[in-house]
């Protein structure tokens, strides 16, 4: 396992039989995964609305843990067609709760239960969102600050929010970016290859479901766009860039990309990504300075796929593991 950073003692990753290859570690969740319970835990529903003028509400799920919140309040964020309900969420939250951590699970912006109710959808650069989420939560959950640990796209948001200006970054105490894909056309151009035509079609037809869901507020030219989509990058490039100001699918992955603002981060940051992740490439990870982000720690196992991780000697994926050991620091 490749390391980057101040030297802490993470453990190593060994795949659990049968998740030998990335493949398999990717998609053990939707193989073999089970509904994570979380019902003995004391939940409520949040909403935090949005800085702009659309009248948007973003909604999450607070869960506290049995024995009273003793830790700082923790946002796990989800990753591309996810929501609260996602599993490798509720099995992040359920992890957390058990060790004492209150935890919000965020929809992003037009996810999950907001589909229908938000007239802005996510995108991977939606950083302004999160900073929303955190500057309109209650005074008595952000007392002690909050730490984030986001997934896929939603680790792309957390880096980029990390490496932006403003007040909500300051309440960071720490965070933790999960298969994050740093930078967007690269792993756009990945999944358009031939081996991943599974993927690609299973994500694009995710994509046009959740975009024209009943209900969500789109407009015909929009809905057209979408429709008429045959690839992630005409998804992109014809109804996701422009929607959120961008000129092209291009313009939006430069301007978007994670790998811009890594240098900028000041919190401690834990960076985790498998180098066999079939969906993220590794190559810009490897490509990063990443003596220039002396806030970031980077853990790079050869193998764990795109948030697999699921490792010998325990059910907890490692990655969770990993990220509790780096949370009890700060």
């Amino acid at each position: 396992m490749e390391t980057v950073g101040p030297a802490v003692a993470f453990p190593e990753f060994r795949p659990r039989p049968p998740w030998w290859t990335g493949d398999l570690q990717t998609c053990r969740n939707h193989l073999a995964g089970r509904p994570v319970d979380l019902a003995e835990f004391k939940n409520r529903r949040l909403q935090m609305p949005t800085s702009d003028r659309s009248g948007d509400c973003q909604q999450g799920v607070l869960s506290l843990p049995t024995e009273g919140a003793i830790r700082p309040l923790l946002l796990l964020l989800h990753g591309l067609c996810g929501s609260e309900d996602s599993y490798y969420l509720r099995a992040s939250a359920r992890c957390f709760l058990e060790d004492g951590y209150p935890v919000l699970r965020i929809n992003l912006r037009g996810a999950g239960p907001s589909r229908t109710a938000c007239s802005v959808r996510y995108c991977a650069g939606s950083s302004r969102d999160l900073a929303d989420v955190i500057n309109h939560l209650p005074a008595e959950l952000v007392r002690d600050g909050v730490l984030v640990m986001g997934f896929s796209l939603g680790a792309n948001i957390l880096l980029k929010f990390l490496g932006e200006a403003g007040p909500a970054r300051a309440r960071v105490r720490a965070a933790v970016a999960v298969s994050a894909p740093i930078d967007l056309g690269a792993t756009c151009r990945n999944i358009l290859r031939s081996r991943n035509v599974v993927y690609h079609h299973w994500f694009l037809s995710q994509m046009k479901a959740e975009a024209l869901a009943p209900g969500v507020l789109l407009d015909v030219p929009e809905r057209a766009a979408v429709a008429k989509a045959r690839t992630i990058y005409q998804f992109d490039d014809r109804f996701v860039a422009p929607s959120h100001g961008f000129a092209n699918a291009d313009d939006f992955y430069r301007r978007c990309s994670a790998k811009e603002f890594l240098n900028e981060i000041k919190a401690p940051t834990l960076v985790i990504s498998a180098q066999d992740d079939p969906l993220v490439p590794f190559a810009p990870y490897r490509a990063q300075d990443w003596q220039r982000a002396p806030s970031v720690t980077c853990l790079f196992p050869s193998s764990g796929g795109h948030v697999g991780f699921h490792a010998r000697a325990s059910r907890t994926t490692w990655h969770d593991r990993c990220a509790m050991q780096w949370f009890r620091r700060w």
